[in-house]
């Protein structure tokens, strides 16, 4: 499959150009621009390129952590396994953590619960040990 890259450049500039961001708070899903990216780094979807992602650690109003999240049967120790409201399989794409800035965020579509934001971080953290 061919990316396309340059529509994803025209995007990103817009997202750049934005001069607010979201309000958004850790364990919240949201849909975020996360483009065209090279190699296996996990792509965004459609005209937005866009993703669902997991705010997993919030650091300030601007940047925060966030994990993807796919719909794909995957297993191992790189996929958390996410509870949806509709039932929709779904799993956090724990290799796929990285830093990101909230004016990629576009349209928030849930929350995950205290116990599975527990389960991410002690997945994050046992992934981090090598474990």
């Amino acid at each position: 499959m061919e990316k396309d890259f340059w529509t994803w450049h025209s995007k990103k500039e817009k997202v750049d150009e934005k001069q607010t961001r979201v309000f958004f708070h850790e364990r919240e899903i949201w849909f975020c621009h996360l483009g065209a990216n090279v190699g296996f780094e996990q792509d965004g979807k459609g005209e937005n390129f866009g993703r669902p992602v997991i705010v997993f650690r919030k650091f300030n109003k601007e940047v925060f952590w966030g994990v993807p999240l796919t719909t794909r049967e995957k297993g191992g120790k790189f996929y958390l396994p996410i509870p949806s409201e509709n039932g929709e399989p779904r799993k956090a794409i724990l290799s796929q953590l990285r830093l990101m800035d909230a004016k990629r965020l576009y349209q928030k579509i849930g929350v995950i619960d205290m116990g599975t934001h527990k389960l991410l971080e002690e997945a994050i953290i046992k992934l981090a040990q090598g474990k």
